[in-house]
């Protein structure tokens, strides 16, 4: 059997939103051809395996615990690196696929076979899934030249997790996910990706993020100095190597950065 996508799902207390999840992945009909790789970092007495568990006849579905992996960026980086698709996706134990994202990703596929990686725009949902608004791409769809997509990224990370559709190869040519970067990895990654090919640009939005409590995005506004050094680690290693950066696009994505890390700052209390 042929595998053409595998999805990578790195799992850690997961059994509140898993179910979720998986659900909404069952709801596209997958099919054998694609894989859906489950990487447990937490011995939670099999809660979520359980959950998981209940989707097995419905997914292509391999379950991995690794109680010795516990960063989501090494348990992704080993996901592709035994996937068995030419293509890969992330996504989070939380995150939803939506209607018509497998379709999506086909045409994608089809329309768009040598660039790096393809994105669409997503949804925010709540601790419910209750969709509560649009996560939009600053983009135009189609194909986007890597020159083009790597200066407005420099700006801001607009790509919402469970939204690329990343060809494998150029994944690992690219040395996938810094694991030392716990919340700018997957920044760092798509900025590493358009050096091995371009991007093109889904139309429709077909997948959710979920905002919640206990996200990794909650949970590390909390350590004084720690987003700041995660933003500046991304434009320190990336302004370089798309130079020349024109000045007012630097000044931009060092205002984001500020930006974002004082709003996180403020919403742990640090209001200064």
């Amino acid at each position: 059997m042929s595998i053409r996508l595998s999805v990578i799902t790195p799992v850690h207390g997961g059994a509140r939103h898993l179910g979720a999840t998986l659900a909404s992945v069952a709801a596209e009909n997958p099919g054998p051809e694609v894989e859906f790789r489950l990487y447990n970092s937490l011995d939670d007495g099999g809660a979520a395996r359980a959950v998981a568990d209940q989707f097995a006849g419905q997914l292509n579905m391999v379950w991995q615990d690794r109680f010795d992996l516990t960063p989501w960026t090494a348990k992704t980086n080993l996901g592709v690196a035994e996937a068995r698709g030419q293509w890969v996706a992330m996504l989070h134990q939380d995150d939803l696929w939506l209607e018509g994202h497998l379709a999506s990703c086909e045409a994608a596929i089809r329309d768009y076979p040598e660039v790096a990686f393809s994105v669409g725009p997503s949804r925010f949902v709540d601790g419910a899934g209750r969709q509560v608004g649009a996560w939009h791409l600053p983009f135009a769809k189609g194909r986007v030249p890597a020159r083009k997509a790597a200066l407005a990224l420099l700006v801001q990370n607009s790509i919402a997790i469970p939204s690329p559709l990343i060809r494998r190869e150029a994944w690992l040519a690219a040395g996938g996910m810094d694991e030392a970067l716990w919340y700018t990895a997957d920044w760092d990654l798509y900025l590493k990706l358009l050096a091995h090919g371009d991007m093109a640009v889904r139309p429709a939005a077909s997948t959710a993020f979920r905002l919640h409590g206990g996200s990794l995005t909650m949970q590390g506004r909390h350590a004084e100095g720690a987003m700041e050094e995660q933003h500046e680690a991304v434009l320190a290693r990336h302004l370089p190597l798309w130079a020349p950066v024109p000045a007012d696009v630097e000044r931009r994505a060092r205002a984001s950065a500020g930006l974002n890390c004082a709003l996180a700052g403020a919403s742990a209390g640090r209001l200064g």
